[in-house]
């Protein structure tokens, strides 16, 4: 175990250090600020690595000239521990996972399951919700503006990137202080639902079982107007419909990879990005007609416990890989760093920046963080260094990816299934608007992949196929989409390995 340069205790030398319980240590924040001027990474796995032959002889005694301040410097055990890496193969390993604070130890708002809210507590909840919907819709503060900037008219939303959870999470604080302006309801916090279990009964009653639009929503967007939505109220399949969804978009599935994953990763890559994105999109799809589309999905209320949900798990997964301060969360990524500074970390609506999200404004009353034996991390994906020892396994995953879908065609949200001997195996749903040619996002991301993992048994001597099918266009353009039509997509199958 070794210590923190911030500390003057001894180092240990580590004779098979990993970079997550080890090495990311070494970098304080302002070694890392520092060497970004000039253009070098330290603060990721991937930088560490492909910068570890200069970091070590910079760094190593007794005539370091880095880092440039005494206290700075590396003592000759660091330099064994990282030198040891080196010669290891620059193993990943697994991280430490960092005990959530006791509730109240920091000023935090603390956001509960809605099941557990005392009656006082739902009563105001209500008032809350209740004083937004009935804002003039022209009021900043209202029901109304507050879910337009999701979809329909603002389109404001990032998805499918790595600005989607900070998004979301600032998404989520602008409502609640929102809520806590309805007079009596200052102390209000979102609540959520956690998904794993039935909706519970206390969202299905007003004012938080649905939401009549009190004008068009579409009249003052662009590009042009949208005019399907209006009269519009929202609406849901019935509960035992969502869980069966659930359960075949295999959302808590995908909600329980991405918890194991090691790295941040990307959305079509790998990593927590993509499994919680397509959870997130396949939860959207479960729910009902007005969550499976993004022009109106946040008109619907169980928008906002839905995503609570969501954040949550996040925190979950920043909790369990050290990830909950900027510092930390850094050493999760990839090359990818841009997305956390000037100028590209800017959110559309507003004037919070992505960086500014990774350390949470709220707690939770509880956090998924199983044990190790419950739920081991992982970093499994289709190829490895050659000069890391790596293993497979009788009982790994096959990962299937349907690569390369042009969305921009597909007109709104769409499902993609997975089909064995002509059987649907798995289905995972794909989150859009109407017109995802009118969305700058889609547009900027026009290309994606979906994931499915599915064991062995489950695809050997089958033969499969895929369909690409749209929910409420059967009228239009039949019961499935033409793959020519969808950018003719390719499959990319491959049995997942990972270090020995």
């Amino acid at each position: 175990m070794t210590t923190t340069n911030t500390t003057k205790e001894v180092d240990q030398v580590v004779a098979t250090p990993t970079y997550l319980a080890d090495i990311r240590f070494f970098f304080r924040p302002q070694d890392v600020e520092h060497m970004a001027e000039w253009g070098i990474e330290l603060g990721t796995y991937d930088g560490a690595k492909e910068n570890a032959l200069s970091i070590y002889a910079l760094t190593a005694p007794p005539s370091a000239t880095m880092p440039p301040d005494e206290e700075g410097k590396w003592s000759a055990e660091r330099s064994q521990t990282f030198r040891n890496w080196i010669l290891t193969g620059f193993p990943l390993g697994t991280a430490t996972p960092i005990e959530p604070l006791p509730n109240g130890a920091l000023p935090t708002r603390l956001r509960k399951d809605v099941t557990t809210l005392s009656d006082a507590e739902f009563d105001r909840l209500k008032a809350a919700f209740a004083g937004l919907m009935e804002r003039d819709p022209a009021d900043p503060k209202s029901y109304f503006a507050l879910a337009g900037q999701h979809g329909l008219p603002k389109r404001w939303c990032l998805h499918h990137q790595d600005r989607y959870n900070p998004w979301h999470r600032q998404y989520l604080l602008d409502f609640e202080d929102a809520l806590r302006s309805v007079p009596g309801c200052e102390d209000v916090t979102i609540p959520y639902w956690d998904f794993a279990t039935d909706l519970p009964d206390r969202l299905q009653h007003p004012p938080l079982d649905q939401y009549v639009l009190p004008i068009d929503p579409g009249a003052a967007a662009t590009p042009p107007p949208v005019t399907s939505f209006f009269p519009y109220t929202t609406s849901r399949f019935p509960v035992d419909d969502i869980a069966q969804n659930m359960k075949t978009y295999e959302v808590l599935a995908d909600t329980a990879t991405s918890l194991a994953q090691l790295l941040w990763g990307a959305f079509n890559v790998n990593g927590y990005q993509d499994f919680s994105i397509q959870a997130h999109d396949s939860g959207h799809g479960s729910i009902g007609p007005t969550m499976g589309n993004q022009n109106v999905a946040a008109f619907d209320p169980v928008f906002w416990f839905y995503h609570c949900n969501l954040d949550r798990l996040w925190l979950s997964w920043q909790t369990r890989v050290g990830g909950t301060t900027l510092a930390g969360f850094r050493t999760t990524l990839g090359q990818n760093t841009e997305w956390l500074t000037p100028p590209f970390n800017k959110m559309v609506g507003t004037s919070v920046t992505t960086d500014q999200t990774i350390e949470s404004k709220v707690s939770y009353d509880r956090l998924d963080l199983p044990s190790p034996v419950e739920g081991a991390m992982e970093n499994l994906s289709g190829s490895i260094d050659a000069a890391r020892t790596f293993a497979f396994r009788s009982d790994s995953p096959v990962s299937v990816r349907v690569k390369g879908i042009d969305r921009l065609n597909i007109p709104g949200s769409f499902i993609v299934s997975l089909l064995a001997d002509g059987e649907p195996v798995a289905k995972r749903y794909f989150f859009q608007p109407d017109d995802p040619r009118s969305c700058e996002t889609c547009v900027q991301y026009g290309i994606v992949n979906l994931d499915f993992r599915l064991t062995q048994e489950r695809l050997l001597d089958r033969a499969l196929t895929v369909r690409i099918d749209v929910p409420g266009r059967s009228e239009e353009i039949g019961t499935s989409f033409p793959l020519s039509r969808a950018g003719n997509p390719t499959i990319n199958a491959r049995l997942l390995v990972g270090e020995a």
